[in-house]
Formats: C-alpha cells, sequence, structure tokens
C-alpha cells in the first residue's frame, strides 16, 4: 500500500513536498503528488488518510472523513480537513522552510493561548529537523492546524465591493483598527519588546534609502520625489520611536475575513523568501498601520470618481478605531507612520512595474500625495 510522507526538496532553499512512495515494491519511484502552487495532481493532498496522519503528527486527535485541498495562488498548500466529531480545520503546509519557529505558528498560538477572539484557533503544529547548506543540524517547523472559518468574506474582496458600490466602509474600516490595536497589545504583552538603539533605527533608514534607490531606477515617475522623500526619512529618524515588538509584518485587506460584523486576522508568517531573523525581529507597530493603510489606498483605486474619496474615509476611520483602542498617542510619532506609508508604496512601485505595470499609478499616486502631506 502506498506511504504519504513530506520529503525535503535540496536546492538553494528548502522546500517540503508531499511524495506518495509504494512500500510495497521499493523498486517503483516516487510520485510527486502536487505539483506546485496550482498543481491539480491532488490525490494525495486530499486522501483523508493522510491527512489524518499529519493532523496526529501535530498532536491533533480525530479521524478525517473529507479534506480538501484549497486551489488559488497561495504562497504554501492548505487543506481544509472535516473531522468525524464536527470539526473543520485548516492544515497549512509550508512550501519554503528554515530553521527555528515559524512565525505563523508563533503568533497564532500566542493569540489563541491569550484567547484572542480575532485569531483562529489553533490546534497544532508540525515540526522537524534538517542539515542547513553547511550541514548544521537544525529544526523548524513544516505545517500548522488551525480553526477553519466557515462563512467569512474575504476582506480584499469586502472593501473592493465597498468601494466600487460607493458603500460607507467607516464602520468596518474603524473596527479593523480595534483589532489591529487588540492584536500589537496582546503580543506586546506576551512576547519580548525591546528599545529601538541608534544602530537599529540608522539600518532602517538604510533600508528605506536602498529601497527608493532601486524603486526610482525603475520607475523614473518616482525620482523627483527623492527631495520630499529624503526629508521625511530624515525627520522619522529624529524623533523618539516607541518600543519594537512583534507584529504581523504582511498586514493587508487579504489577510483578513470578515464574518458576521467581525473581524479575523490570518497568515502572520510575513514574506516567506525572508529571512526568518529577519521575519521575526521587533519593529515598530506602525509598519502594520501603514501597510493596512496602503491597503485601503488599493481598495479604493478605479475609474470612479468617488474612489479618492472612500479611499480617505475608511484610512480616517480605520486609524479612529486603532487610536480608540490603543489610547491617544499610539500612533505617535507622526513622521514615523509617514515614513513607513511612503516605503511601503515606494515597494509597491518597484512590485508593481515589475509584475503588474498597468497598476503602477496607484503606489506613484500615493508617493505624490503624502510627499505633498508633508
Amino acid at each position: 500500500m502506498p506511504s504519504r510522507v513530506l520529503a525535503e526538496i535540496r536546492l538553494d532553499d528548502r522546500y517540503t513536498l508531499v511524495l506518495e512512495v509504494d512500500d510495497t515494491d521499493p523498486r517503483r519511484p516516487v510520485r510527486q503528488s502536487a505539483r506546485g502552487p496550482a498543481g491539480d495532481d491532488a490525490a494525495t493532498i486530499e486522501d483523508p488518510g493522510f491527512t489524518s496522519a499529519l493532523l496526529a503528527a501535530m498532536g491533533v486527535q480525530g479521524a478525517v472523513e473529507r479534506s480538501t485541498m484549497l486551489r488559488g495562488e497561495q504562497t504554501n498548500t492548505s487543506i481544509v480537513a472535516a473531522l468525524a466529531d464536527g470539526r473543520e480545520l485548516v492544515v497549512k503546509l509550508f512550501r519554503t522552510v528554515q530553521h527555528g519557529d515559524n512565525p505563523d505558528v508563533e503568533l497564532q498560538r500566542v493569540l489563541s493561548d491569550a484567547g484572542a477572539d480575532f485569531v483562529p484557533r489553533f490546534a497544532g503544529a508540525l515540526e522537524s529537523g534538517w542539515p542547513d547548506a553547511d550541514g548544521v543540524p537544525g529544526r523548524g517547523h513544516l505545517a500548522i492546524a488551525q480553526e477553519f472559518v466557515r462563512g467569512a468574506t474575504d476582506g480584499w474582496v469586502l472593501a473592493t465591493r465597498a468601494a466600487a458600490a460607493d458603500e460607507d466602509f467607516a464602520e468596518p474600516a474603524r473596527a479593523l483598527g480595534s483589532v489591529t490595536a487588540r492584536m500589537h497589545a496582546v503580543l506586546a504583552e506576551r512576547l519580548p519588546t525591546e528599545l529601538a538603539t541608534a544602530p537599529s533605527i540608522g539600518a532602517q533608514a538604510a533600508l528605506w534609502r536602498t529601497r527608493f534607490a532601486e524603486a526610482a531606477a525603475a520607475v523614473p515617475a518616482i525620482a523627483a520625489a527623492r527631495p520630499a522623500i529624503e526629508e521625511a526619512y530624515l525627520a522619522a529618524v529624529a524623533v523618539p520611536w516607541p518600543p519594537l515588538q512583534r507584529i504581523h509584518g504582511d498586514l493587508h485587506l487579504g489577510q483578513l475575513l470578515y464574518r458576521e460584523g467581525r473581524w479575523v486576522v490570518l497568515d502572520f508568517e510575513g514574506e516567506p523568501l525572508r529571512a526568518l531573523a529577519e521575519r521575526t525581529a521587533p519593529e515598530p507597530a506602525l509598519r502594520d498601520v501603514a501597510g493596512m493603510l496602503r491597503s485601503f489606498d488599493y481598495a479604493a483605486a478605479g475609474d470612479a470618481g468617488h474612489a479618492a474619496a472612500w479611499g480617505a474615509a475608511a484610512r480616517a476611520a480605520f486609524l479612529d478605531g486603532y487610536r480608540d483602542a490603543a489610547g491617544a498617542d499610539s500612533l505617535a510619532p507622526a513622521e514615523l507612520l509617514r515614513a513607513f506609508e511612503l516605503d511601503k508604496a515606494v515597494y509597491e512601485a518597484l512590485y508593481e512595474a515589475r509584475h503588474r505595470p498597468s497598476w503602477v499609478g496607484i503606489p506613484v499616486a500615493a508617493i505624490a500625495r503624502l510627499t505633498a502631506d508633508g
């Protein structure tokens, strides 16, 4: 009878790949059972026996009656498992793996254990060991299991529909601001924080400048903003920074679900291709705030004449919700928030120029607005 296993593929990076092995005939080759992000050959992935064994390896007990692989563009491979006891779990297999605790596992577990009602309940995780490129052994996470949130709407879909119809989005945006502040509060309480130092601030400013130089070379339309952007970065470096803490790291509307008037935050992995040390380093919480402001700007983008006003109203409501939950000074210093928002827009300009040229006008317009505001 075939066995289903997780195998390591040794390239420049480390990846997990599900393989099927016929252990009754060792002469038969292994068969890949999921071909990349959009692979249709999901026989092993959707085998309830495989999913049951995977969950059991995480310490999650219960027979799986049905497994369904989520299709579409995803960074990882996700399976919805329906258990005999009525539970539904999402099992996420991390494609790119690194030594150390995956932040999706670490932060999801911390928030779930704290009783946060804005994240899916954590069920378990799978950890394994392998040598790095130099042969040094280490361990890391291969998968996570958590509650499946059924009947929810993707945050990006919800917001873009509202923007297209010019529907008031103030209440959901304000609620999202509150949830973001509560998330930051729990992470700051449960995980170590540290003071920003001159070297750490200088390193951040160097990253901002390096990113802008690269983007300006690819997007001439933003090159003229260099003096204003440099002024904004200098202003951010000069003000006192808040304590650094663990944050989501990649917060945008596509990382959220909305169900029955409540937001659910997902995907704490950060950018999977960044080094794990970078993804787990404490940062200002304002970086997450800036990411959400940029996401509302994207949701508002369109041909409709009301788009700019809708985006401005949604951003203002989000900030109000955050401030109401975290305190009057939680969005200070304004110079730092502005620098993070500018840096995000600069990153977007470079990304769009390389991958979606027709979208590059969205971050270019944002850079013009943010520099004009200064």
